[in-house]
């Protein structure tokens, strides 16, 4: 079946753009288009799209608002939010991942990492720009700034083989690649991530990588 995705963006080029790039997948079918926030959230409610791609920049409600609107703590059936933008400053950044964003990824980043966030977000795993997670850990472990303050413990400890896995995470490895590298199966590598995604009270893989940047565990790897 289909990978079902919702475009967001006010300026029709990039949305033909990001149309072709995606259409040219087998897997992957654009099933709506928004060319503003408000609408966007309307159509995503509605139609209930496999992935939402929005735009920061935005009329109406900017994109930051709408990934609140759909995958935040409020929403009652979270959708799937990738944030792609031409921007990459950290209000940005912070705001999405704040708001239950999946991913974040650069335009410029060329178009495998676009269709690779999708297919990732799809299944569950997320996906943020290597830049913007290189520059995010560097901020981090220069000045201390938490997404979450305090830092939340987990509510228990984690195991040696749990602490692996967050640090993949961290690094942004894929499930698939983590199972790889640690030469387990990938059931069990998910199994990994929802038990400790229980212990720290959190909704997705997101959430997780900022946490384990704030722990500095990412500098271990």
């Amino acid at each position: 079946m289909s990978i079902t995705v919702l475009l967001a963006d006010d300026q029709a080029m990039i949305r033909d753009c990001l149309r072709l790039i995606l259409e040219d997948q087998p897997d992957i079918r654009v099933i709506a288009e928004a060319a503003d926030g408000a609408e966007a959230v309307a159509l995503a409610r509605r139609l209930r799209p496999d992935v939402c791609l929005v735009d920061v920049q935005m009329p109406r409600l900017d994109g930051i608002e709408v990934t609140g609107a759909l995958a935040g703590p409020g929403a009652r059936d979270p959708l799937r939010v990738i944030v792609v933008t031409t921007f990459d400053l950290d209000e940005y950044v912070y705001g999405a991942l704040r708001g239950g964003a999946t991913g974040f990824v650069l335009k410029d980043a060329g178009p495998d990492l676009l269709v690779e966030a999708v297919r990732a977000a799809h299944k569950g795993d997320s996906l943020i720009s290597p830049q913007i997670t290189l520059r995010l850990l560097r901020h981090l472990a220069a000045t201390g700034v938490t997404m979450d303050e305090p830092v939340r413990a987990p509510s228990q400890p984690l195991s040696e083989r749990e602490t692996e896995v967050v640090r993949a995470v961290a690094r942004g490895r894929t499930n698939q690649e983590i199972a790889a590298e640690l030469c387990i199966s990938l059931s069990t590598v998910k199994g990994h991530v929802t038990a400790v995604l229980a212990k720290l009270g959190m909704r997705n893989r997101v959430e997780l990588v900022a946490w384990a940047w704030e722990r500095r565990l990412a500098e271990h790897s």
